[in-house]
């Protein structure tokens, strides 16, 4: 039977509303994670910085969720990149490329008209565990 699991941990954001920030499935066989901001999760704050900083903090959060469950970034499929300004795509791309040394994940990448508590990216995921 295949069982859907919450997936959450101290090192990464909780959730901002009625959603949960990571969701495992098929027996923990794929994780999907919600789209991340670049909130600290100690202080549940925005990060300073432009978008070089926030994507920073959102795949460093991505990170510590897929960890939570079993999985890494070496195991993504799949990314979604929202940003508020096409023209930060350089920016984004240059720190996105450093967390996925090896095989990249299939990306889809949309600028958006405004982002949770008016980040300036938001990613989410699908990954292997």
């Amino acid at each position: 039977m295949n069982s859907i699991q919450v997936v959450s941990t101290p090192k990464a954001p909780a959730a901002v509303g009625p959603y949960s920030p990571g969701i495992t499935y098929d027996g923990g066989k794929i994780v999907l994670l919600s789209g991340q901001i670049p909130l600290d999760p100690r202080t549940g704050q925005m990060v300073p910085g432009g978008a070089a900083e926030q994507t920073e903090q959102v795949l460093v959060n991505m990170r510590a969720l897929l960890e939570a469950a079993g999985s890494g970034m070496e195991r993504v499929l799949k990314t979604t990149v929202f940003l508020l300004d096409m023209n930060d795509f350089a920016a984004m791309n240059e720190v996105y490329a450093r967390h996925f040394p090896g095989i990249k994940p299939a990306r889809s990448t949309v600028q958006v008209g405004r982002l949770p508590k008016d980040a300036k990216v938001e990613i989410e995921a699908v990954a292997a565990v």
